[in-house]
C-alpha cells in the first residue's frame, strides 16, 4: 500500500469505521490515523473496533493540522458546523469527502481547500465488498487520486468519474444493495410458499445470491452467459424467467436505477 501520510478522520460512524478498518487490516499504521466525533459513544466504538485512537472533539483542528489527508465522514447537515473550527488548518490537505449530497464545490467553500475528492460508497464497504465511485477536483493530483484508491480499495473496489456520474452511482452501487435485500427475501418467500423451512430458504438464498455474484466476479463471464448455461432447453429455469420477463423484471431493475439516479440529483439541488 502507498504511503498516505498521516489520516484524520472529521465524523467516526460506520462507514468511517469501515475505511479506517479497513486500512488497518490491509497493514496500513494505526499509529498514523487519527478520528474524532461530537460523539463520545462513537468514537470510543470506533477505536474498539478500528484500533484507530481517537481525540476530543475540540482537539480535532490540532490533529487535522497534522494529518496529510483528511476524511469527511459528517452527516450532510452538520458540514458547515463542523468545519467551522477547520478553517485556515486543512486548506492544503487532500480532503476526500464521503458527505452524501455535498459536492466539490460546496467542500471547497466550507473547508477552504481544494484538493477535493468526493466519494459516493456504499454499505456493503462495512463487511469490506464496497462499491464506490469517486470524482476528483481539478486541483487533485494524480498522487491524491492514488490514495483516494488505497483508501477506497481497502474495503472494496472503485472507480474515478466526473463528479455529474456520481448521481448514477447512487442509483446503482448506493441504492443497490436494498434491492439486493429485497431479492434475497422474495426467493426466501418462493422457498417457504414452496415448503421450505423459513430458516432453509433464507439461508439457501442468501448463498444463491453470494455463489452468483461470486462467480460473476471470479470469472469475468457476462451474466447472459452465466444465465444461459443456468437455463437448459424447457427445464425449470427457463419456466421461472419466463415469469420475470412476462413481470417486466428486467425493466423494473433499470427503472429503479433510473429513480435513484433522479432522486439523488434533485436531493443535490435541493441542498
Amino acid at each position: 500500500m502507498i504511503d498516505l501520510g498521516k489520516v484524520f478522520f472529521l465524523g467516526a460512524g460506520k462507514m468511517a469505521s469501515a475505511l479506517a478498518g479497513g486500512l488497518v487490516k490491509q497493514g496500513y499504521p494505526a499509529a498514523k490515523v487519527t478520528a474524532t466525533d461530537v460523539s463520545a459513544e462513537a468514537a470510543a466504538h470506533f477505536q474498539q473496533t478500528t484500533g484507530v485512537k481517537t481525540v476530543a472533539a475540540g482537539q480535532g483542528p490540532a490533529a487535522a493540522a497534522k494529518a496529510d489527508v483528511l476524511v469527511l465522514a459528517v452527516k450532510p447537515q452538520h458540514l458547515a458546523e463542523a468545519l467551522k473550527p477547520y478553517r485556515g488548518k486543512i486548506d492544503a490537505k487532500l480532503i476526500i469527502s464521503i458527505v452524501a449530497g455535498k459536492n466539490i464545490a460546496t467542500i471547497k467553500e466550507l473547508s477552504g481547500a481544494q484538493r477535493v475528492v468526493r466519494v459516493m460508497p456504499n454499505t456493503p464497504a462495512l463487511v469490506g465488498k464496497g462499491a464506490a465511485g469517486f470524482a476528483p477536483s481539478p486541483e487533485a493530483t494524480a498522487e491524491d487520486r492514488e490514495k483516494v484508491q488505497a483508501v477506497l480499495g481497502a474495503v472494496g473496489v472503485c472507480r474515478e468519474m466526473a463528479e455529474n456520474l456520481l448521481d448514477a452511482v447512487t442509483g446503482l452501487s448506493g441504492s443497490g444493495p436494498a434491492y439486493v435485500f429485497e431479492f434475497i427475501q422474495a426467493l426466501a418467500d418462493g422457498g417457504v410458499y414452496c415448503g421450505l423451512p423459513r430458516d432453509t430458504a433464507l439461508q439457501l438464498a442468501i448463498q444463491t445470491v453470494l455463489g452468483s455474484a461470486q462467480m460473476a466476479a471470479e470469472t469475468g463471464v457476462h451474466p447472459t452467459i452465466l444465465r444461459d448455461q443456468v437455463t437448459s432447453p424447457a427445464g425449470t429455469t427457463g419456466r421461472g424467467l419466463q415469469v420475470l420477463d412476462a413481470a417486466g423484471f428486467h425493466g423494473l431493475m433499470v427503472k429503479a436505477v433510473e429513480a435513484g439516479t433522479l432522486r439523488s440529483a434533485e436531493l443535490g439541488k435541493n441542498k
